[in-house]
């Protein structure tokens, strides 16, 4: 295997649905994860919103999309989209 590919296998992903698109190149990706209490044993569902980079501005509110840790871009981003899901249903 080459660096390349090793460095590729280490990076973090996350799935999230976008809950905010008004910034130039950036958007919010709103990623729950649901874990068993640790005391209690009830299955709890917990949220964290992350800033990915959005290069093209291609995602949109509502859409299902997969972010990769990468180098920091800014004070509160260093998640990057890598592809997307699912499209946002129209109502």
């Amino acid at each position: 295997m080459t660096q390349a590919q090793t460095a590729e296998k280490n990076t973090r992903t996350l799935v999230g649905r976008v809950v905010s698109d008004k910034r130039a190149k950036t958007i919010t990706v709103l990623v729950e994860r649901r874990a068993k209490h640790e005391l209690y044993g009830k299955i709890v569902a917990t949220s964290r919103k992350y800033h990915a980079h959005d290069e093209n501005g291609d995602y949109h509110l509502g859409d299902l999309v997969e972010i990769a840790e990468g180098r920091p871009i800014s004070k509160t981003k260093s998640w990057v989209v890598t592809r997307l899901v699912e499209k946002a249903r129209g109502i």
